[in-house]
């Protein structure tokens, strides 16, 4: 069964980006432009992956992971956060959300395929390897 991709941006232009690079690979993608859409989406679908932009306007994605992560129905959804704030607080922060892996912006499109796959892979209960990508 194809996996199912959310991809949660406000930046119309780095969420078609993502799209086509997940698409181009086979995956089934959602979209949304805010964490509110967000939560709908994962009412809807059984999402496997998402995307999550942190810094967005309606909900961004702080708010949008804690209910995600608070919820039984949500709460293994995979999530790779991405952000323009790379700063090591920011990343701290991030990170302490329970996302699986952070990813600074712009994305390297020959990676992040690579990284959605292997965290796509993995055993639910394995942690990801270092919890980042550089």
């Amino acid at each position: 069964m194809t996996p199912i991709i959310l991809v949660v941006e406000d930046n119309d232009m780095n969420r078609l980006l993502m799209v086509e690079v997940l698409r181009h690979y086979g995956y089934e993608v959602l979209e949304a432009s805010n964490g509110a859409q967000a939560l709908l989406l994962t009412r809807q679908h059984p999402i496997d992956l998402i995307i999550m932009d942190m810094q967005m306007p309606i909900m961004n994605g702080y708010e949008t992971i804690k209910v995600l992560r608070s919820d039984a129905r949500t709460a293994g959804i995979k999530i790779i956060a991405v952000t323009s704030f790379a700063l090591d607080e920011e990343k701290n922060r991030i990170l302490a959300t329970g996302v699986d892996v952070f990813v600074p912006k712009p994305i390297d499109t020959r990676t992040f395929s690579k990284l959605v796959k292997q965290i796509l892979d993995r055993s639910n209960n394995a942690p990801f390897e270092g919890g980042r990508e550089q």
